[in-house]
């Protein structure tokens, strides 16, 4: 890459050829203000906010758009660009309903920043009295058209890193507004509620309705994370104040997903509405008590015993590494139980090779066989959306009622597997986007791809690949146990196929989060800490291990996932580690 030397404000700058004077700038750590601009977007240079002096160049150019160049002198605060800015700000000021002391966003908006930072203490125009809708329509935010800065970094968000394109712009001038598909309420628009929109907002237009007037960025901790609710994860930035979590967003420095997350990930955790389990409780005369945790693992541990053949172990992909290690080390290994299943499909190993799925977006030619992106891993349907507005073509495999299916140029029944393989080897650069519903039959025909394509695994569930990876999928026959260990974890399930099958008198131990019918069944049950309480790490569908750090402190009594089994361990004498990082290396090593 050739090296282009420059000086801003008078400091010599080294940047590569192709970047913007805003990008050299940035990588010299100069600030130049902007609204329009954000890094994870195109420039459009819209909002002229980022106007800067370059020497021989007769009026001001937009930072964000403008190329560098060999020897080029710019000045980023001059007299001439301070004015220019002060009365883009005026302008915008007076534009709309701009008063700060009535806006949720008020301490956290880009617009107020600017105009502290300027000056801009009174209105030097008439400020427009029109009055613009106000559209809630939608569950989770509120669009605020009075807010509004016609930035238009909500419709490239939507275009250009969700790819649904729902966004637009409608009528010209003073009246101009964002819409959505030619203007219906945003509730009744193709909107997939992925909150990129709103994550991107510099002002007040965009409002999530969960977390308003809950407090200002300065009063909150910002905690990275890992989403836990499919298997691609996607890092997360919890937002906490005062113990509590007010919102998620997508962390733009994580390598799976650049900052975007879709509604299970962003929104969905906090509208959790099952109730938690905080207090461990054991089965006495008929009913479940409560009891402290001493009692309860003893009692568990008494059952439990020694006999691995009398014993069933059924668990949720919904754990860290830790606890899936633990549980693994623990029943399979110190007590040889076999009789040890998980809650979800695996699916199979097609090639030696683990593409990440945002490698996709060069591929041609991108088949999905017997995976369901849209509804199962959002994200990775974004990856594909992107790949096709780059001219890629789709090809869905047993697409009868898969969310991908209207934008694919070919639809096909899994027995025709063989003519999908064909026109991928005709591409130049063909992907494979795979999961547990892959057929033998295609799964072989797959291979042939190997080499050529890249291989995309998409498993169903959350932490199945570590939980795979240690046997935890042998298979589980819940009438040939007479004691059950299930962790149920915070996977939304009513205990079909086990409540049904197991032998009436049965012993039940149940490790959860919530209340469901199997932990009223159960004798033992044992509360355990939520996304948000528990620290451990993930491994995603492409091998990528993560940790997911504890946000907030567990409700009530309740404990992480890890230290149950490890605390359970101690009581049967067993002697596993005990510490979060001890535990961590021994699955890392395991997982390997």
């Amino acid at each position: 890459m050739t090296t282009v030397n420059l000086k801003i404000n008078d400091q010599q700058v080294s940047a590569s050829a192709g970047m913007t004077v805003l990008q050299a700038a940035r990588l010299a750590e100069i600030d130049i203000p902007t609204l329009c601009d954000h890094p994870a977007l195109t420039p459009i240079g819209a909002c002229r906010m980022c106007l800067v002096e370059i020497k021989g160049q007769r009026a001001l150019q937009p930072a964000c758009t403008f190329p560098i160049s060999e020897g080029m002198e710019v000045q980023t605060e001059s007299p001439k660009v301070t004015e220019a800015r002060r009365f883009i700000l005026h302008l915008l000021f007076s534009e709309r309903n701009h008063y700060c002391m009535y806006c949720e966003m008020t301490g956290d908006c880009e617009l107020q920043a600017l105009g502290y930072r300027y000056g801009i203490d009174h209105w030097v125009y008439p400020t427009y009295t029109k009055r613009f809708p106000v559209d809630a329509t939608r569950q989770y935010f509120i669009m605020d058209h009075n807010r509004c800065i016609l930035c238009r970094r909500c419709i490239r968000a939507c275009s250009e890193l969700a790819a649904n394109h729902t966004l637009g712009m409608r009528q010209r001038g003073a009246d101009s507004m964002i819409h959505a598909d030619m203007d219906v309420p945003f509730g009744d628009s193709s909107c997939v509620s992925c909150g990129t929109c709103l994550q991107v907002c510099p002002t007040g237009a965009l409002v999530d309705k969960r977390s308003a007037f809950m407090g200002r960025d300065v009063e909150t901790e910002h905690v990275k994370s890992v989403c836990s609710q499919c298997s691609l994860g996607c890092g997360t930035e919890v937002i906490v104040r005062a113990g509590s979590v007010l919102r998620i967003e997508g962390d733009w420095d994580a390598p799976v997903n650049a900052g975007v997350v879709c509604q299970a990930g962003r929104f969905d955790p906090l509208y959790e509405e099952r109730q938690r389990l905080t207090t461990p409780m054991v089965r006495k005369n008929g009913k479940l008590s409560e009891v402290g945790w001493d009692q309860a693992l003893v009692a568990a541990a008494e059952r439990i015993g020694d006999d691995g053949k009398k014993l069933g172990v059924l668990t949720t992909s919904n754990a860290t590494n830790e606890a899936l290690y633990l549980l693994a080390k623990l029943f399979s290994q110190e007590l040889n139980a076999t009789n040890v299943g998980l809650l979800n499909d695996v699916a199979p190993k097609l090639s030696e090779k683990d593409t990440p799925p945002a490698d996709i977006s060069a591929s041609d030619v991108i088949l999905v066989v017997g995976a369901d992106p849209v509804n199962d891993q959002p994200v990775a349907s974004f990856f594909v959306k992107r790949a096709l507005d780059r001219g890629a073509r789709l090809i869905v495999v047993d697409a009868e009622g898969n969310g991908l299916a209207p934008l694919a140029s070919l639809q096909l029944n899994m027995a025709d597997i063989r003519k999908a393989v064909d026109i991928a080897k005709r591409a130049d650069s063909p992907a494979v986007l795979y999961g547990a519903g892959v057929t033998g039959k295609a799964g072989k025909a797959l291979k042939e791809l190997e080499g050529k394509a890249l291989f995309v695994a998409l498993q169903p569930g959350v932490n199945t690949r570590a939980a795979a990876a240690l046997g935890l999928n042998n298979g589980f026959d819940p009438s040939a146990a007479q004691t059950l260990f299930v962790l149920a974890g915070e996977q939304e399930w009513n205990g079909k196929g086990v409540l049904d099958r197991m032998v009436k008198n049965a012993f039940l131990v149940v490790q959860s989060s919530y209340e469901s019918p199997l932990t009223e069944r159960a004798d033992i049950v044992l509360p355990m800490a939520i996304w948000s309480e528990r620290a451990g790490s993930l491994t995603n569908t492409s091998g990528l291990v993560q940790m997911a750090n504890a946000a907030v402190e567990p409700k009530g009594q309740a404990k992480p996932d890890w230290e149950i089994l490890s605390l359970l361990a101690g009581k049967m004498g067993k002697g596993l580690a005990t510490s979060l990082d001890d535990i961590s290396a021994l699955a890392a090593d395991q997982l390997r």
